[in-house]
């Protein structure tokens, strides 16, 4: 009974062992992939650090840029060691399973070969047919000739499973293999990112050092920067503000001229009634004539014979039509047409998975307010988020809409505002546009190219707004991750 116990717990165990084990298996796909898009995210800013590298001076884009690079071979780093923590506790799994599979197949060896040993002592025709006829009744003989059909094919199953098992060995083996060579890769690829970002933070540290020395000019530029940064943001806001009211004002007008018209409307059927009406009364007050002469001539004719007969009643006039009622005017009038509510309830349906403007980069400046990344105690309150990318890139639309705006402001180069009805975004700091007012456009059309600074290492990034109605969002939250 203790045996039977003690198996029964070896089993659950590992029934356990085996439920937790199929879990790396999937992670560590996971954590290829993850690895694979890290890789990707920094050949980006590789490449856009090699662009800054063409200028010698140092500069806040290119101390951007170096940060962004260390910030993603740490990621790829942590997330190389747990690929190989992973693909330990795989092996090992592995093993176990080979172990057991060669346990198996040493027993079904024993088994087998026990059997063969057997059959070599029975093997002659005359011992089977005898081992048959000596029972005792007729039933007995077909159960043993039962018994000699069903070894047989017994011994060829066994044969069958030892090849089996041989071949899940194999298997077994070559996925070890597989995976021990994966091991060696991904161990050799964190050692050269651990070089390498010890490279970039020693690169780092040297450009900081260089540019804290630089303070004065950091600030008077920075200056600069955030004039430009509050011109933009202020003529933004402007413009956006002129197109909701002249669209409230456009739409009010319309909403007025269906009113005038149906009041209008509603008048001249008013008039054609009063003077139905009035026909009417005519005929009435001309048929109360013919009554009145006729109840005269039958007054008359009562009293010339003493008899008195009912006079006839009159006809009361009809009553002329009310005016207009004025109720109508005070009718709320729909800020958006129904083509408009639909894309923007679908805009909104998609927060969090909306394409980004650009087809790669990343976020160098965040939504709201942000410490500067060399100056102390300065901050800058950003109205959206800027993303750096390649030279050369292009911005492109988030979603369908409409182009309401194409804008220039001196220092801050070339702009565009797409409307997603009652949603709008903002793409800046283009040279070249490619979209004109009133077109339609769909998500991820390119709208314009990106202004490259040739004088500050090649820097190329777009400043990007989300607006609903007059308020700001974080476009952080639109985008998807």
């Amino acid at each position: 009974m203790h045996f039977t116990l003690t198996n029964r717990l070896f089993v659950i165990i590992l029934f356990l062992m085996t439920a937790c084990f199929t879990l790396p298996a999937q992670t560590v796909k996971d954590l290829e992939r993850q690895r694979k898009q890290t890789l990707q995210n920094l050949e980006n800013t590789s490449k856009m650090l090699n662009e800054t590298n063409k200028s010698k001076k140092s500069s806040l884009n290119k101390l951007t840029i170096i940060s962004k690079n260390i910030n993603e071979r740490k990621t790829l780093i942590k997330n190389i060691s747990s690929e190989i923590s992973l693909m330990d506790v795989e092996i090992e799994r592995l093993n176990q399973e080979k172990t057991k599979l060669e346990d198996k197949l040493k027993t079904l060896k024993t088994d087998y070969a026990n059997l063969i040993q057997e059959a070599h002592i029975n093997r002659s025709i005359y011992a089977k047919i005898m081992f048959v006829l000596s029972a005792k009744t007729f039933d007995q003989s077909y159960r043993r000739l039962r018994y000699l059909q069903e070894y047989s094919t017994y011994r060829k199953e066994q044969v069958m499973e030892i090849e089996q098992i041989k071949a899940q060995i194999v298997h077994k083996n070559d996925s070890i293999n597989i995976h021990k060579g994966t091991k060696v890769e991904v161990v050799k690829q964190k050692e050269t990112e651990a070089q390498k970002l010890t490279k970039d933070q020693q690169n780092e540290k040297v450009l900081l050092t260089d540019l804290q020395k630089k303070e004065k000019g950091l600030r008077e530029a920075q200056k600069v920067q955030q004039k430009k940064a509050n011109d933009l943001n202020n003529r933004i806001e402007r413009m956006i503000a002129e197109q909701i009211r002249r669209a409230e004002a456009k739409r009010a007008a319309v909403a007025a001229k269906r009113m005038a018209e149906a009041k209008r409307a509603t008048e001249a059927k008013r008039q054609a009634e009063a003077r139905r009406i009035a026909q009417e009364n005519k005929r009435i007050a001309e048929e109360n004539k013919r009554i009145d002469e006729r109840n005269k001539r039958v007054a008359a004719e009562n009293k010339a014979k003493g008899t008195k007969t009912k006079a006839t009643p009159k006809l009361e006039p009809i009553a002329a039509p009310s005016t207009v009622s004025e109720s109508t005017s005070s009718q709320s009038v729909s800020t958006l047409t129904r083509e408009e509510s639909l894309i923007s309830g679908s805009f909104e349906r998609n927060q969090g998975r909306l394409p980004w403007p650009t087809a790669s980069g990343f976020i160098s400046g965040h939504f709201g307010i942000q410490q500067h990344p060399v100056l102390k105690y300065i901050t800058t309150n950003n109205k959206g988020i800027y993303i750096k990318t390649p030279a050369g890139g292009t911005a492109r639309a988030v979603f369908e809409g409409v182009v309401t705006q194409r804008f220039s402001i001196p220092g801050s180069n070339y702009g565009v505002i797409i409307q997603h009805g009652n949603y709008r975004t903002v793409y800046a700091n283009l040279t070249q546009i490619f979209v004109n007012i009133g077109d339609h456009v769909n998500a991820k059309q390119a709208i314009g190219k990106i202004y490259t600074d040739d004088d500050n290492g090649n820097k190329t990034e777009l400043y990007f707004q989300v607006w609903k109605d007059k308020n700001l969002q974080n476009p952080e939250r639109w985008i998807s991750r």
